[in-house]
């Protein structure tokens, strides 16, 4: 390899949410933190070497997004997933949670109802609720250690007169990497059932051997699809706070606008643009490197936990640098179990009931971290379980 993924940077004091909260979330600085959903690794150096080269320059004005930026990005969809995208559909938006809200105000209304498929990354809950819809969860099953679509209880809630459906693809917490002809049965009840799609897709290049992420939108046909897509998870730049979306109903295109145009929210930030366009450029060999490392971590990990703790099962991730673990073996409330991973064991992880109710019994640790902190950290609940016993 050509990129040293061994290497730990002290991230302490840079005012960075995974390390300088730690007391406010876990109530204690002592503790190794594997939760949110950011890596512990250099950013690509293209990345690196363009920001300061960007830098340089003294004055930091208001910025446009050149037309490099967006050629960047369709090279890379067309490059990595065989996606053409249209120019005209790209819409550059200020971070993935925000374009989440703005999607949902420009295209429901105050009341109407909007499916997410638990457990699910918690903005997806408030994302609805704080503007003003309700929430229809149509609960992800765990049949034999995978996650698959409730197909039947996903019609009955379309049939129930949801005006959206907020996909996860590749899913976030649980890892699963949708496969065509599951996706094309969603598409089946959105076209029957008049459904608007917003598919995330932001953890879509962090795929594992043996998988394919396919596009939700090169399957859509007439189901109207817009896709939120970002660099941010992949080269591990979210605090530069970029995304876009592809809207291909020009409509749908200039009502989002018209919501970020209303708040006067920017996009364009020097930085951000420049880490946007030089990670899609030469960031390849970088995400490769990666994808080899973190496949390597994933089957450590399980297979550490496979021989000596057999109460906590990894659901074995498809996608993402995120592991599902059913601790529901334990028997511990989830306060309970939260406690335990925090004070004995000193890990700082997400709790699975914040994914919704379905994450009860669960954790979701990030092993996107140098292999032997994340091994230390495994080898640190394997001892807590211990002496529990």
């Amino acid at each position: 390899m050509t990129t040293n993924f061994d290497k730990i940077i002290d991230r302490a004091g840079t005012s960075n949410v995974k390390y300088d909260v730690r007391k406010a979330v876990f109530g204690t600085e002592d503790v190794l933190p594997l939760w949110v959903a950011d890596m512990d690794f250099a950013a690509p150096e293209a990345v690196t070497e363009a920001l300061i080269s960007r830098a340089t320059h003294p004055i930091y004005g208001y910025t446009l997004h050149p037309e490099s930026l967006f050629t960047a990005m369709q090279d890379w969809f067309k490059q990595r997933h065989d996606w053409t995208i249209a120019r005209k559909s790209i819409l550059i938006c200020p971070g993935v949670v925000p374009s989440m809200h703005a999607v949902i105000e420009a295209l429901s209304d105050s009341g109407d109802s909007i499916i997410i498929q638990p457990p699910i990354y918690p903005p997806f809950f408030s994302a609805i609720t704080e503007t003003g819809r309700k929430v229809i969860e149509n609960p992800l099953k765990l049949v034999g250690g995978d996650y698959k679509i409730d197909l039947e209880h996903l019609e009955q809630c379309a049939i129930a007169g949801a005006k959206m459906l907020l996909l996860c693809s590749p899913h976030n917490p649980v890892g699963r990497v949708w496969q065509k002809q599951e996706l094309e049965a969603v598409l089946d009840i959105a076209r029957r059932y008049d459904l608007i799609i917003l598919s995330d897709e932001i953890h879509a290049d962090l795929i594992y051997p043996d998988y394919q992420h396919i596009p939700l939108a090169t399957l859509a046909n007439d189901v109207s699809i817009i896709t939120l897509v970002s660099p941010s998870k992949t080269f591990n730049i979210p605090g530069l706070g970029l995304s876009s979306l592809v809207v291909d109903n020009r409509q749908h295109w200039n009502a989002i606008k018209q919501v970020f145009d209303r708040l006067h929210i920017s996009a364009s930030n020097p930085f951000s643009i420049t880490a946007f366009e030089a990670a899609y450029r030469a960031g390849e060999i970088w995400l490769d490197e990666l994808m080899v490392y973190l496949d390597e971590t994933r089957r450590d990990v399980t297979e550490m936990f496979e021989r000596h703790v057999p109460n906590i099962k990894v659901v074995l991730s498809q996608g993402t640098y995120l592991l599902w673990l059913d601790c529901r073996a334990m028997k511990l409330t989830d306060d309970e179990l939260s406690d335990f991973f925090i004070k004995e064991a000193k890990v700082g992880m997400n709790p699975g009931i914040s994914f919704g109710n379905v994450g009860s019994g669960f954790m979701r640790m990030n092993i996107a971290a140098p292999r032997p902190v994340v091994m230390a950290a495994c080898q640190a609940i394997v001892e807590a379980m211990n002496n529990a016993i």
